[in-house]
């Protein structure tokens, strides 16, 4: 993470340059790279979604981006104030901070907090930092569970030790530090249950694995905090999610990145993860027809999008979506309590890690 100096830095010289284009006399304006659909590419080298090099402008003298353009000096002001004072605010608190009625005049500020999150993205962009570095959180969402020891805020924490919860994950990782990492591999989970069945089937401590829950789609500090869990620690990352398009495509976000957040693939993406279940596959070799679920319509226009999707091009993928499509059927996670609850903790995972079972 850069150190609090130069993320200070950067906000300033974005204000100089504005007031450079004042003192000209020329008409302040701010360069952005294009966040939309039509400016994002898979690099296929880096195996990730990014940004290309299409940029826009935000000019204070036109009338269509004066608005957005004093939003975004308002929040870029305020970053500079929480990170010199080392405080942090909530996307939420930022929108009720700034939020006001201009003086002489009935225009406020800021109308909804729909107007300020996509600024604060913008910022992002223009200055190349994360938001959790602007010291800016959200809404903590997920858990972690494993012999992992962390400091986090001054305390050393053995996330083994917090009972079946784990460790709530925040929505800013950036100043946790990996003190000791007795683990071979971390398992990404998607459901909340299916995370508190392995972990109450001790599947952690007899398998030397971390846990890691999403509760459904990943937000952005457990996203950071997986390619953390890869890159800082070492470990090798296994998703485990439920056998549906939407599943798939969790999946798919922790691994590429997500269009909406090209510009932060190359720090919330996980591109080496590797994916164990469930598939269209382990519905036969585990006979469990009897406790699938027939596709809807938006599951079948879900996987035809995804079968377009670069990587999920290889064949690999391509067999296991068409598979779906064929047998016309979705399965949770939570199906493979049909078998025992200890099933999936003693047999399916077991199973398929040693078998190296994976799709890429």
């Amino acid at each position: 993470m850069m150190n609090q100096q130069a993320i200070v830095a950067k906000i300033v010289k974005l204000g100089e340059e504005i007031q450079e284009q004042v003192d000209q006399n020329n008409n302040p304006q701010m360069v952005m790279p294009q966040r939309g659909l039509g400016n994002v590419e898979f690099n296929e080298n880096d195996k990730l979604l990014m940004l290309g090099d299409k940029k826009s402008s935000r000019a204070f003298l036109n009338i269509a981006h004066s608005r957005k353009f004093m939003q975004t000096v308002m929040i870029a002001n305020l970053c500079k104030r929480l990170v010199e004072a080392d405080k942090h605010a909530s996307i939420r608190e930022v929108y009720y901070q700034l939020k006001h009625t201009i003086e002489k005049t009935k225009e406020n500020t800021f109308e909804d907090q729909s107007e300020s999150d996509p600024v604060i993205e913008d910022l992002e962009t223009m200055l190349n930092l994360l938001r959790e570095e602007l010291n800016l959180s959200a809404d903590r969402k997920g858990y972690l569970y494993g012999n992992v020891t962390i400091k986090d805020a001054g305390d050393t924490i053995n996330c083994a030790k917090l009972g079946r919860g784990g460790w709530g994950i925040p929505s800013n990782v950036e100043d946790i530090d990996f003190v000791d990492v007795d683990a071979e591999f971390a398992l990404v989970i998607e459901t909340a249950a299916m995370y508190e069945r392995l972990v109450e089937e001790k599947f952690s401590k007899r398998n030397n694995a971390v846990l890691i829950a999403t509760q459904g789609q990943a937000t952005r500090g457990v996203r950071r905090l997986i390619h953390r869990v890869a890159k800082d620690a070492k470990l090798p990352i296994i998703v485990f999610t439920d056998g549906d398009p939407y599943g798939y495509y969790i999946y798919s976000v922790i691994k590429m990145g997500s269009i909406n957040l090209a510009y932060l693939s190359d720090k919330l993406g996980t591109p080496d993860c590797k994916f164990i279940g469930m598939t269209m596959t382990d519905i036969t070799q585990y006979g469990l027809e009897k406790v699938t679920e027939k596709l809807k319509g938006m599951d079948v226009k879900r996987i035809k999008e995804e079968m377009k999707y670069p990587w999920f091009k290889n064949r690999y993928w391509q067999n296991e979506l068409k598979k779906m499509l064929k047998m016309d059927m979705r399965i949770e996670q939570q199906a493979l309590a049909n078998k025992s609850l200890e099933f999936v903790a003693n047999k399916y995972l077991p199973e398929k890690i040693e078998g190296q079972q994976f799709l890429p």
